[in-house]
């Protein structure tokens, strides 16, 4: 039976968080159905939510986590090998609100994190009220497999905002949690204190600090949309060359600060460019969104967050967003050179970048021990 570890954390017990690209128990996702984020009554996404898992489940079991008024629908949707579990949230993103794994190398053991959620920025800068079912989710899925989970009381952070290397490493961006505007931990608590609260829960010994993300107004500049770990010592980051590009100034820079860092390991990162969208992803349809107290509202046209960068990595595989862009081929193309003998699954998902995110912020893995 799972319970709760109070007083100690993951780095005392000799737990640390996994990279992505290591060996994956399983991917957890929960379905769309919000009609004041999702268009059309969230019927694309929910097509676009299946087609990911779909790919997902080719190589590493899926778990749909789905409401009470849909799990008839996501049942009928799905074919039978993914699993389907009713569980309550507040909306769809498993990445943000579901826990982070973290391992023992030695005993074998699994465990989770329960990181405090408040909706991106709670009162101050988040995007719906309430989100009480979403902070509930990452105690619940550790329940539902079984392991035993550590709560960072009062310590806010969401998935997407770190990747790390597994070997001591983690980077971030100061737009989201080092940032007083963000309403998350800045400046209750001080740069240096949150990266040892890092450090404390994932097992770390050095935290690469990005200035910028792409994202400002749905996550305040999330990781997973500029760079993250293809293996110790290599990275990929979003690029272009164009000044148009509404993310250049933050991709070059991100590049930089990349270049010349080095790891927890004493090694200077190698950097791997990934391309942006040859054009901007622009919302469609906003008009089919409904408004509603507590939601931010969506307007025609205005550029959805659609970075290549925010793929899962699974089991030799990458599950790799595609938006009927002119750059869709050439990301696929960058992405197989950089992980030689994986799978590429690449997946039209311009449905989720309408409503904030892609495929990386749609799963949450559990790694295997």
């Amino acid at each position: 039976m799972a319970k709760r570890i109070f007083g100690s954390t993951p780095k005392q017990d000799g737990f640390r968080m996994p990279g992505e690209f290591e060996p994956q128990e399983h991917v957890f996702m929960i379905w769309p159905e919000r009609p004041d984020n999702w268009r059309n009554g969230a019927k694309p996404a929910q097509r676009t939510f299946a087609a990911v898992a779909e790919a997902i489940a080719k190589h590493t079991p899926v778990t749909m986590l789905v409401s009470n008024a849909q799990y008839a629908n996501a049942r009928a949707r799905l074919p039978e090998h993914i699993r389907v579990v009713e569980m309550s949230s507040d909306d769809s993103w498993v990445r943000d609100c579901g826990p982070t794994f973290v391992i023992n190398d030695k005993t074998h053991e699994i465990r989770g994190v329960d990181w405090e959620f408040n909706a991106w920025g709670g009162l101050v800068d988040g995007l719906y009220f309430p989100w009480a079912n979403d902070n509930a989710a990452a105690q619940k899925i550790c329940e539902l497999q079984g392991i035993d989970s550590y709560h960072t009381e009062g310590f806010i952070l969401e998935g997407g905002s770190i990747h790390v290397d597994g070997e001591g490493t983690l980077i971030t961006t100061e737009m989201c949690l080092a940032n007083p505007d963000s309403g998350r931990n800045f400046p209750a608590m001080s740069k240096d204190e949150i990266e040892n609260t890092l450090k404390e829960y994932l097992n770390l010994e050095k935290v690469i600090w990005i200035k910028d993300g792409i994202d400002p107004a749905e996550t305040n500049g999330h990781i997973d949309d500029v760079a993250c770990y293809v293996r110790p010592g290599e990275v990929a980051c979003i690029w272009t060359e164009d000044p148009e590009n509404p993310f250049y100034e933050a991709a070059q820079a991100a590049y930089k600060t990349l270049s010349e860092s080095v790891d927890a390991k004493g090694r200077k990162l190698k950097v791997h460019k990934l391309c942006l969208t040859k054009k901007p992803c622009r919302l469609v349809g906003a008009d089919t969104i409904d408004t509603a107290t507590g939601a931010i509202p969506r307007e025609e046209g205005e550029i959805a967050i659609a970075s290549y960068m925010n793929f899962l990595i699974t089991n030799n595989a990458i599950i790799l967003p595609q938006y009927g862009d002119e750059n869709d081929a050439l990301a696929v193309q960058q992405v197989q050179e950089m992980f030689p003998g994986y799978v590429i699954e690449p997946v039209r998902t311009e449905e989720v970048a309408f409503g904030g995110g892609n495929i990386h912020c749609i799963t949450q893995q559990q790694p295997k021990v």
